[in-house]
C-alpha cells in the first residue's frame, strides 16, 4: 500500500533542518515514517528544497523533488507519476478541493486530517484566501476520508461528513526509552521552570504569557518561538516584551530537538493559546512527564479527566496552577508517571498506525 503527502515541512524535519517548523509538518513526518515500518511505502513532494526529479530516502520514505512549475501541474506530475493508494493532506487549505480532483484523476483516494479545531468549519477555517472557502468545502465533500484529532472535532463536523471520519491521534516519539527501560528525569532532580513553546503568532498569545510572567516575578519561564504570521508587529511587539521581562530567558526559534529538550526537563510546560487542535506540544510534555498548565485549552478534557496538569479559564486561576505544581515535585512526578501511560498506550507509532489502517479497512499481509 502507497501513501503520498506533499509538504516541504516534513522534509525538512526529516532532513534534520534547524529551521524546521509547524506541527502539521511534524505530524506528516512522524506518520510517514510510521507507515513505512509498518510495511507501507511512502513518498512526499517536495517543492524547491529537492531539485526537480532527485529522491532523497530518509527513514525509509521516499522524498521527491516536484519542481516549481504551477502547483496544480506540479501535484498533477507527481501523483500521475508515483501512482499513489492515497493522499494525505492536514489543515484546512484553500485550493483542498482542486488537489482532492486532481488525486481522483490520478487514482489516488484522498485523506484530510483535521488540525485546528476551526478546520471542521469550512467559512470560518481559511486565514488565507477566506473567500475560498466553498473551494475548501468541496473538497472535504468529495474526500473519502476525514481524520479528526478529538471528540470535540468529530461532534462539529457536519453529520453527513461523519459517516467518513474517524478520530486519529498523532504518533508521538517516546523519549528516554532505553531497552524496555523508561528513563524520565524525576521532578526532585529538574530544574524549576515553566516551558514555553510555540510560534508567536496571535493565536498562541505570547501577550498572555507576558502578562502572567510579569505578575509572577518569582516564576522563571523559558521561551522557544520565532516570528510567526499575524498582524504586522505582534510578533516584534511581544519578542520586545519578552525580552524587557527579567524572569524571561526568551531564546527565539531553536532546533526541535532544542525545544523537546527544554520541554522533558521543565518543571511545568505552560499553554496560553486561544484555539489548537490537539497540541503536539502536550503528547510531547506528556512523554517526558511534564504536566501541563493550559489557560482553556484541553481536548476532550484529558488533562482534567486523566489527571496530566491543569486547566484554568482565567489567569488568575492559571497562575495559581503554576505555583501549585511548582511548589510540589512529588504532585508532578504521580502526573508524570500517569501522563507517560497515557502516551504510550494511545499515541505510539504502533497504536496510531493501527487506528489507521482500521479505518482505511487495510488488511495486513
Amino acid at each position: 500500500m502507497k501513501i503520498a503527502f506533499v509538504n516541504n515541512g516534513a522534509y525538512l524535519y526529516a532532513s534534520g533542518a534547524p529551521d524546521a517548523v509547524g506541527g502539521a509538518e511534524r505530524d506528516q513526518w512522524r506518520l510517514a515514517r510510521a507507515l513505512v515500518t509498518a510495511g507501507w511505502s511512502a513518498t512526499v513532494g517536495v517543492r524547491g528544497l529537492i531539485k526537480p526529479g532527485d529522491r532523497k530516502v530518509i527513514d525509509g520514505v521516499e522524498y521527491v523533488g516536484i519542481g516549481q512549475d504551477h502547483i496544480l501541474m506540479a501535484w498533477h506530475k507527481f501523483l500521475s507519476s508515483e501512482r499513489p493508494n492515497w493522499l494525505f493532506w492536514e489543515c484546512a487549505y484553500h485550493l483542498w478541493g482542486a488537489l482532492v480532483e486532481i488525486a481522483k484523476f490520478a487514482g489516488a483516494n484522498t485523506i484530510f486530517h483535521v488540525g485546528y479545531d476551526s478546520d471542521v468549519e469550512p467559512r470560518e477555517a481559511l486565514v488565507w484566501r477566506p473567500r475560498w472557502w466553498p473551494l475548501y468545502a468541496w473538497g472535504l465533500a468529495r474526500t473519502d476520508k476525514i481524520f479528526v484529532q478529538h471528540a470535540g472535532q468529530f461532534a462539529r463536523l457536519k453529520p453527513r461528513w461523519q459517516s467518513k471520519a474517524y478520530i486519529l491521534p498523532k504518533v508521538c516519539v517516546l523519549p528516554g526509552v532505553v531497552g524496555d527501560q523508561v528513563n524520565v528525569k524525576p521532578h526532585g532532580e529538574r530544574e524549576r521552570y515553566v516551558a514555553w513553546v510555540a510560534v508567536l503568532r496571535q493565536h498562541k498569545r505570547p501577550d498572555i504569557l507576558v502578562e502572567i510572567a510579569r505578575k509572577a516575578p518569582g516564576i522563571r519561564f523559558v521561551v522557544c518561538g520565532g516570528p510567526g504570521s499575524s498582524p504586522q508587529g505582534y510578533s516584534e511587539r511581544v519578542i520586545d516584551e519578552l525580552r524587557a521581562t527579567p524572569n524571561v530567558e526568551y531564546l527565539g526559534h531553536v532546533p526541535p530537538e532544542k525545544a523537546a529538550m527544554i520541554i522533558s526537563e521543565a518543571a511545568v510546560f505552560l499553554s496560553t493559546s486561544d484555539e489548537e487542535g490537539f497540541p503536539n506540544t502536550f503528547t510531547q510534555a506528556w512523554s517526558s512527564g511534564t504536566p501541563v498548565v493550559s489557560l482553556g485549552v484541553d481536548p476532550d478534557d484529558l488533562i482534567k479527566r486523566i489527571g496530566m496538569g491543569r486547566v484554568a479559564r482565567t489567569t488568575h486561576e492559571l497562575l495559581a496552577g503554576l505555583e501549585e505544581l511548582l511548589n510540589c515535585p512529588q504532585r508532578r512526578d504521580e502526573i508524570a508517571l500517569r501522563a507517560r501511560k497515557f502516551v504510550v498506550e494511545n499515541y505510539s507509532a504502533s497504536a496510531v498506525v493501527s487506528l489507521f489502517e482500521r479505518a482505511l479497512n487495510v488488511r495486513k499481509h
